[in-house]
């Protein structure tokens, strides 16, 4: 099990060496840039090719990119985001991959001429009678032979399909981060969580999950003891959610939505932007709200859960299972904003009645006080080794994906030398390889290496 950061806002606290160190935050930007290259798998090496910086002993392979033309004739669409990774069989695994385009984006080519056979599996069309352009793809990678053996599209007609998450019945969901309403331009509202079964061979018929409510989605984990959903709003003033589903496994049975409150501090606020409400190394009892009106036609839910007493976060992002805990980041959370990461104990009666006498526990694992340390984590995923995973999203070059130990330190993987983001980062079942989404122009790497060689 990780355990929560060490540190906090005006006093940094880092286990090294064998030695406790405290450091005024104003000298941790410094302190922790020298800690992240003597931690972790070393000085990232410059990469020739000016695409992804890497330790020495790493290196990656380009296995799909924009606009190839893919198995089913259509062809790689772009902005690759969020992506969940599955086995096979023996030798290969399926990754489906989030694509984040949205109804003003370019029309996909592949799209724009897809035949009617192929419409009738979209979930919207616009004006044109096209399929929208956002969606997922499904990849069959084989792990010994390093080879792509097969791509398509499986999910068509959505928008902004931002992050996601993967279910112990092996399908992605993939969540729409938009609250499109139907208009001339289109035909159905947006704003649902989609399921994409991992052993899908061509395109699926898309059906949102509509229980599970209505909003800006971002991403979505499943305690696979409970089977129940975890989502995160990215919003300045989003909630914390969860989904129980009525039939497990069966989430388009329906479900009842909720969204995180604090025990005895009702509207409480996470985000630390003017005072530091959450304290580090602190747990919370947390207690759920039941939400209704959960299609939201006002993109009001939010406002709903607040007034009931529910706890702001500040823009939720991806979200991953652990072990016995999740984490998910706020991307711009914390006094400086440069994002937080909460952590969650479930309850050992989750979403039963005894739950109230047994609350579910809510910390603050990381909040970042400056820029070098960590800056707009995002997508996330726990390695095999129990390290976090997490892709920084800056909109800027030089985005880092950050690696961070049981004991909270944080220190460099991998650095995009172009100015896009990393995204989608997701292990494969034997933890040999790490694959991330450049988001644009796509690009999704399989980046292996010497994991074992992780220094303290």
């Amino acid at each position: 099990m990780v355990s929560r950061r060490t540190f906090n806002q005006g006093l940094v606290a880092l286990a090294f060496t064998g030695l406790s160190r405290h450091i005024l935050a104003g000298e941790a930007g410094l302190f922790n840039q020298l800690l992240s290259k003597t931690l972790g798998y070393g000085k990232l090496v410059s990469d020739p090719e000016g695409i992804l910086d890497l330790p020495s002993g790493f290196s990656y392979q380009i296995i799909s990119a924009l606009g190839e033309t893919m198995s089913d004739g259509l062809t790689v669409p772009d902005r690759a985001d969020g992506m969940g990774c599955f086995p096979l069989d023996e030798d290969r695994v399926v990754l489906v991959r989030n694509h984040e385009l949205s109804s003003l984006s370019p029309s996909q080519e592949n799209l724009a001429h897809a035949d009617k056979s192929t419409l009738d599996f979209a979930y919207d069309t616009n004006r044109q009678q096209q399929a929208l352009p956002g969606g997922t793809s499904n990849l069959i990678y084989n792990v010994k032979t390093k080879r792509l053996e097969r791509q398509f599209m499986s999910l068509i007609g959505t928008i902004r399909n931002c992050s996601g998450g993967i279910t112990p019945w092996n399908s992605w969901l993939t969540c729409e981060e938009s609250v499109l309403k139907a208009s001339d331009e289109n035909g159905r509202d947006h704003g649902y969580v989609f399921e994409v079964p991992a052993n899908a061979t061509s395109l699926i018929k898309a059906k949102p999950i509509v229980e599970m409510g209505r909003f800006n989605h971002e991403a979505a984990c499943i305690d696979p003891h409970t089977n129940i959903v975890y989502l995160t709003e990215d919003r300045s003033d989003s909630l914390f959610y969860r989904f129980i589903p009525k039939i497990p496994q069966n989430l388009h049975a329906g479900g009842r939505l909720q969204a995180l409150a604090i025990i005895q501090n009702a509207k409480f606020d996470t985000r630390n932007w003017d005072t530091a409400t959450m304290q580090m190394d602190k747990s919370y009892d947390v207690q759920w709200i039941d939400l209704t009106d959960v299609q939201s036609p006002n993109d009001d839910l939010r406002q709903q859960g607040y007034a009931k007493g529910a706890a702001l976060f500040a823009k939720g992002e991806g979200i991953h299972w652990a072990t016995n805990e999740l984490y998910f980041c706020c991307s711009n959370g914390g006094a400086k904003q440069l994002g937080q990461i909460m952590k969650y104990i479930p309850s050992r009666y989750e979403g039963k009645p005894k739950e109230a006498n047994y609350p579910g526990q809510l910390s603050l694992f990381v909040e970042s006080a400056d820029k070098v340390t960590f800056n707009y984590g995002d997508n996330i995923c726990v390695a095999p080794n129990h390290h976090l995973i997490v892709c920084e999203d800056q909109n800027t070059v030089n985005n880092q994906i950050k690696g961070i130990t049981p004991d909270g330190h944080i220190y460099d993987f991998a650095r995009v030398r172009w100015s896009t983001e990393p995204a989608g980062a997701c292990f494969s079942p034997d933890g040999s390889v790490l694959f991330v989404n450049l988001y644009s122009p796509t690009r999704t790497v399989a980046i292996t290496g010497p994991w074992q060689n992780f220094r303290v």
